[in-house]
């Protein structure tokens, strides 16, 4: 056997490895999934119709894809424009913002829960007790991830030349962040975004602790009473996870050959 067909059989096996490491728990969830409850034998999918059928499930489900949604939507807002703006104009607080960026991550989630309860009792008083304001801290909780996301794509651009480029053809600063910096960093934004709704998705500390009826909330509870149900909805959110990145990556691929391509 020559080295190269020795690499390939050790490829091949380290392939059907982790596949089966991968995607036997996600059977087995499936097989649990579509059990009949009690004696009865036999499939049915009234447990994943179970997601739809249920008011409360199905309302959790929503918040989540809300929560996700906004929280994408208002990182974006924020982080964004602050990086451009902190690379151009004051690149001495990279530092300074990189660390507050990173903080979150430094400090668990239940302290930054406790810390933050009182906080939200005034914003639950001031914007209703929607699951929706669970929005600003789950800015704050995907601030590391997405930060190091957007920094990567902006650091493989020259963002002072396309910012000069623009201003000498009299662009303003919000022209040249969003027609020019930010469809050159289309895939760290993807990732920071991909980042935030897969955090979301799976977040449970924040919801729970401040009493907010989200999809792993809701799981949690559903679990106790009408496992099958619960182990559903929770291979379908991890679906849509799988989901959303197969798609981010090829997107990806897409705007990469557009750009080679031009």
């Amino acid at each position: 056997m020559t080295p190269s067909t020795g690499f390939k059989v050790f490829r091949v096996v380290g392939l059907l490895v982790f596949a089966a490491y991968f995607f036997v728990p996600l059977l087995a969830m499936f097989d649990f999934s579509t059990q009949r409850r009690g004696s009865a034998e036999g499939r049915t999918w009234d447990n994943w119709a179970f997601m739809v059928t249920d008011e409360d499930l199905r309302s959790s489900i929503v918040a989540s894809l809300l929560l996700a949604l906004f929280t994408v939507v208002l990182m974006v807002a924020l982080l964004v424009p602050t990086m451009v703006w902190v690379r151009l104009r004051v690149p001495r607080a990279r530092g300074l913002i990189e660390s507050l960026c990173l903080l979150p991550l430094t400090i668990p989630a239940l302290v930054i829960v406790v810390g933050i309860t009182n906080v939200y009792s005034w914003v639950t008083y001031l914007l209703g007790d929607s699951a929706l304001v669970l929005t600003f801290a789950y800015v704050v909780l995907v601030l590391p991830y997405s930060y190091r996301a957007i920094d990567a794509a902006l650091s493989a651009i020259d963002a002072a030349t396309l910012s000069e480029a623009a201003r000498s053809l009299g662009a303003g600063w919000f022209t040249v962040i969003a027609r020019i910096i930010m469809p050159n960093i289309t895939s760290g934004i993807l990732g920071a975004a991909f980042i935030a709704v897969a955090l979301v998705l799976g977040e449970y500390v924040f919801a729970s602790l401040l009493h907010f009826d989200t999809l792993p909330v809701a799981m949690a509870a559903l679990y106790k009473s009408n496992g099958p149900a619960a182990m559903a909805a929770a291979l379908a959110s991890m679906i849509l996870v799988a989901v959303l990145l197969v798609g981010l990556t090829f997107l990806s691929r897409d705007r990469h050959k557009q750009g080679a391509s031009s």
